[in-house]
C-alpha cells in the first residue's frame, strides 16, 4: 500500500511539453478528474503524480500504438476492451470521444454484440473487435490461431503490430482506473 496522501484532482500537472498534454487526451487521460475514494481513510493515488515518468511513458505507448490506425477503429478497440474489463470511467470517456468523432449511436450500441449484429462493422474492425477480445481476455484461453489469422489476413504487420499495441494499452488504462477508483463522468478533457 502506498503512503501517498494527494488528492486525485489533476493528472495533467505531470507533463510539460505540448506533445504530452495532446497525447494524454487522445489517450483518454482525464485533466482534473474528481477526486477517488478514500480507503482506509486515505484517498487512492494518483498515478501521474505518484509516478509522473510510468505514466508519460504510458502515454508516449499510447500515443505511439494510435499511429496510422483510423480513429473509429481506435475507439471500437477502446469500448470493447472497456466492456470486458467493466472499466465505467473508460468506457463513458471513449463512447462519448466516439460520438464526438461522428460514430452512430447504433454502431455503439452492437459493440459489445458485435457478433451478432456483424452488418454494422467492417470485416476489419470484426476482426480487431476479436483480436481485442481475445487479448484482453487472454487468461480464458490465449489468443486463439483463427482469431490472430482472421486479423492478419485484413491488417499488414504495421497496421497488426499498431492494433495490437493499441489493445494492450487500453488493458492497462482500464487497470489504472478501475486501480485508482476513477470515476464515470469525470473526464474533464
Amino acid at each position: 500500500m502506498t503512503t501517498n496522501t494527494s488528492t486525485n484532482t489533476s493528472t495533467n500537472t505531470s507533463t510539460s511539453t505540448s506533445t504530452n498534454v495532446g497525447a494524454e487526451r487522445a489517450a483518454g487521460v482525464p485533466a482534473g478528474s474528481a477526486p477517488a475514494p478514500a480507503v482506509a481513510g486515505r484517498p487512492r493515488l494518483d498515478l501521474a503524480k505518484s509516478a509522473p515518468r510510468v505514466f508519460r511513458a504510458l502515454i508516449g505507448f499510447d500515443a505511439a500504438a494510435r499511429e496510422g490506425l483510423d480513429p473509429a477503429l481506435v475507439e471500437l478497440i477502446q469500448i470493447r476492451s472497456s466492456h470486458l474489463n467493466h472499466c465505467a470511467y473508460c468506457l463513458h470517456m471513449h463512447t462519448n470521444d466516439a460520438r464526438k468523432a461522428g460514430e452512430s449511436e447504433d454502431r455503439l450500441h452492437m459493440v459489445p454484440v458485435w457478433r451478432e449484429a456483424r452488418h454494422f462493422f467492417t470485416e476489419r474492425e470484426c476482426a480487431a473487435l476479436a483480436l481485442t477480445e481475445a487479448v484482453t481476455l487472454v487468461a480464458d484461453g490465449g489468443v486463439p490461431d483463427d482469431v490472430y489469422a482472421r486479423a492478419a489476413a485484413v491488417f499488414d504487420d504495421q497496421e497488426l503490430a499498431h492494433v495490437l499495441a493499441l489493445i494492450l494499452t487500453i488493458n492497462t488504462w482500464n487497470r489504472v482506473a478501475l486501480a485508482t477508483a476513477k470515476v464515470p463522468g469525470t473526464d474533464t478533457r
